[in-house]
């Protein structure tokens, strides 16, 4: 394989847009593709102009799961059509859960190894962080978290399609920003009464972690549930209507108190998979590895669970710059199509 020394990586979900040079600089943006497909190849070539000096492209999506396409083979053949009128005549390459790259025919004709296969680049390029032993990469992000087993440095998840990987536990359709909060299995107790949030994208966990300062305030920000500013303030009228009330008839505390409780009831949902996948290594110690916007949940969840080894567990924010850390596959992709020649990473 030729080896690029500047490529850039991409990761193309179906809300956002992200990239990632292989040396370190990074970008992402909100767009949802299920809105205005036709208009992906202008954006991507648009982030791709913002570096100029990258004579490849690594790529990785989700975006295919979009419902503006009829069935994930017309979105990945959709989204490599895009990317390769972006890239202008760059080369083109993408990852595949074979743990290996393919020109842009070959990901149009095997459209199921190139479909969500970003959890696999990341945990390839995380698995060099551990290369012995059992370990587990906890990547939290805005919409859904992967629960990854490695061995000896390689992923070896039971599934390799979305739904494969839900059955296993190694896919939970959960996040910190996306997800609504009535999609949180848990009913949260007001004034000594158990309820469930109203059935309605009244407020997501952007929300919660905003009121718990997990997530910083951005008042430019509008991509919330009622298109006000991603700030504490409006933070609490979405979560109150999320109760079917506004902010006149809660008081601050059983506000916060509602946060609370819906942040422990998404641990314990990322907990229980957690613990399926650990229990596979028959309580060998296990190295977690945790990632993604939503790391601080993911060190919520992994800190003192009782697989773990004398190792702590390791942080990729570590390792990474924040904007970096955001769009950790798009990097992943990058360094692997980098030293991919040098046959630094193994393909199992």
């Amino acid at each position: 394989m030729t080896r690029f020394l500047r490529p850039l990586g991409l990761d193309i979900g179906g809300a956002n847009l992200k990239a990632a040079s292989a040396s370190g600089e990074a970008w992402s943006e909100v767009f949802p593709v299920w809105r205005e497909p036709q208009n992906l190849a202008t954006r991507l070539r648009a982030i791709i102009v913002r570096f100029p000096e990258t004579d490849a492209l690594a790529v990785t999506m989700t975006g295919e799961l979009a419902d503006c396409f009829a069935t994930k083979e017309d979105g990945v053949v959709t989204i490599t059509n895009a990317v390769e009128e972006a890239a202008e005549g760059r080369p083109l390459r993408f990852w595949t859960t074979r743990g290996e790259f393919v020109d842009a025919a070959s990901a149009r004709r095997s459209h199921a190894t190139v479909a969500a296969a970003n959890w696999h680049a990341l945990a390839t390029w995380a698995g060099r962080l551990v290369p012995a032993g059992p370990a587990i990469l906890v990547d939290v992000g805005s919409t859904t978290s992967d629960l990854i087993p490695i061995v000896d440095g390689l992923p070896c998840a039971e599934g390799n399609t979305d739904l494969t990987r839900m059955l296993a536990g190694e896919l939970v359709y959960t996040g910190v920003r996306r997800t609504p909060v009535c999609a949180i299995p848990t009913t949260v107790r007001i004034r000594g009464v158990e309820i469930h949030p109203a059935a309605e994208l009244f407020a997501t966990t952007h929300d919660v972690y905003l009121l718990l300062n997990e997530i910083p305030e951005d008042e430019s920000n509008c991509d919330t549930a009622n298109g006000r500013p991603a700030t504490r303030y409006w933070g609490v009228d979405r979560l109150a209507r999320a109760f079917c009330c506004d902010r006149t008839e809660l008081t601050p505390d059983e506000v916060l108190d509602i946060a609370r409780q819906l942040a422990a009831a998404q641990r314990v949902q990322l907990q229980k998979p957690l613990d399926r996948i650990a229990a596979r290594f028959h309580g060998d110690p296990i190295t977690f590895v945790t990632s993604g916007s939503g790391s601080f949940l993911a060190r919520q969840v992994v800190t003192g669970h009782p697989a773990a080894g004398a190792v702590p567990p390791i942080a990729l924010d570590a390792y990474l710059s924040p904007q970096l850390a955001e769009s950790a596959p798009a990097y992943a992709v990058a360094v692997l199509l980098q030293h991919q020649a040098k046959r630094e990473f193994p393909r199992r």
